[in-house]
């Protein structure tokens, strides 16, 4: 892709509506900076073989000698996302404990996140961390699973294998959103009490304190979560391998096989990720694959696959099936990099043809972060009352940019 020229820049900026303002949060050496490499490379402002090495947005020299980022570094980039142009303000921010107040500063600034996990290590402190944070300020995120190269060269990891792994790190995650959720719902509700505490006396009071030993969870069942939790079937989790320039979501995987074998998208996209299986014989998509020993739909359709590509490519080496899977895929090769004694320089070229991880994180970030016309009330005031100063007790015309934030009249006022 071409890089994108100013006068684009600023005319996207005049539909706030796709405007995506965003930044990628993570532990300490979870793939951010690489990952914000390949999002860089998509715009045409580096080379995709860089991606990785050079870490473009660590720009200090500190911070290339080191390898880690110590600033948040910002840069916007423009995706086409189906027929609609977005602008997409990215904030690189550390990951080391040293550097939070980065963190703080990049979330504040931002509507939505892309946290970052890394396949191996799974959620690490300053992955709840962030992920506390990003609760805090009422900000929107999605989640990359990345590194998952490292579960097949590292830790030789079979695609069942790596299948349950990948499912006890996505029940780590949405632990943590869990534990906070439910600390806002408990919250919510003694403030509710202690209200009603202040209206009734004393001899009710004590009546209702006693209540509350026994109902400690009310609440938590009327409490909308459905929005809450990472699931890739919704469409806000993508598995990636940043280093190797791969990434997907079930999403396309979906539409790739409901072509192939005339099952209708919306069926695969509940299934591929799950308790299911393909009943070759039926021809029929069934439940329990685990009980019934038989491998999941996303190992058989998914995994599988690249799992034998790796194998192909870097374990054997075996040019013949190399071949195949490129003719296959329907990549286009150069001679250079089909004759590279790395092989890893060989399955980038592959990988980042057959499933572009920026294709699939930015497509997943123009569909399920907001625009900053959709910032809720609740942040608009958290941003606007700097420490104990109420957002009351504002000046009315300040107080007034909370009403006319809607998007028939915020454009207008840009």
């Amino acid at each position: 892709m071409a890089p994108t020229s100013l006068d684009r820049i600023v005319a996207l900026q005049k539909n706030p509506a796709n405007i995506r303002n965003l930044c990628i949060l993570a532990h300490v050496d979870h793939g951010k900076t690489t990952l914000a490499d390949c999002l860089v490379a998509s715009n045409g402002i580096i080379s995709s073989r860089l991606a990785g090495k050079l870490r473009y947005l660590d720009s200090r020299e500190d911070e290339q000698i080191r390898g880690i980022t110590m600033k948040s570094s910002a840069i916007s980039l423009h995706h086409r996302n189906g027929d609609q142009d977005y602008l997409l303000n990215l904030i690189d921010s550390p990951g080391h404990v040293d550097f939070s107040s980065e963190v703080s500063t990049a979330v504040r600034l931002c509507d939505g996140a892309i946290v970052v996990v890394d396949a191996v290590e799974g959620v690490c402190p300053q992955t709840q961390v962030v992920l506390r944070q990003a609760w805090l300020e009422n900000i929107r995120p999605v989640l990359v699973i990345n590194k998952i190269d490292r579960l097949i060269l590292e830790l030789k990891l079979s695609s069942q294998e790596a299948f349950i792994h990948l499912q006890k790190i996505l029940e780590q995650v949405n632990a943590v959103t869990g534990s906070l959720f439910t600390s806002k719902v408990l919250e919510e509700r003694a403030e509710k009490e202690k209200k009603k505490e202040d209206e009734k006396n004393e001899k009710e009071v004590e009546t209702l304190t006693r209540d509350q030993v026994y109902d400690w969870s009310a609440g938590l069942e009327e409490a909308d979560d459905s929005q809450l939790y990472f699931s890739p079937d919704q469409g806000n989790v993508v598995f990636a391998s940043a280093i190797d320039g791969w990434g997907f979501s079930i999403q396309q995987f979906a539409h790739i096989y409901s072509q192939k074998m005339g099952i209708k998208a919306e069926v695969l996209l509940k299934t591929l990720w799950g308790d299911y299986y393909l009943n070759a014989k039926a021809k029929r998509i069934m439940k329990g694959a685990q009980a019934k020993g038989k491998k999941p739909l996303f190992v058989q359709l998914v995994l599988d696959n690249i799992w034998s590509l790796y194998d192909a490519v870097v374990t054997r080496r075996d040019k013949d099936k190399v071949e195949k899977v490129v003719s296959s895929l329907g990549v286009k090769l150069m001679s250079r990099d089909s004759r590279h004694s790395d092989p890893k320089v060989l399955l980038s070229a592959i990988c980042s043809q057959w499933l572009p991880v920026s294709q699939a994180v930015l497509a997943m970030v123009c569909e399920k972060l907001p625009s900053p016309l959709d910032i809720t009330e609740e942040r608009v005031e958290k941003l606007m009352s700097v420490g104990a100063r109420i957002f009351e007790s504002l000046p009315e015309q300040t107080q007034e940019l909370k009403r006319v934030r809607r998007p028939e009249i915020t454009p207008a006022l840009l």
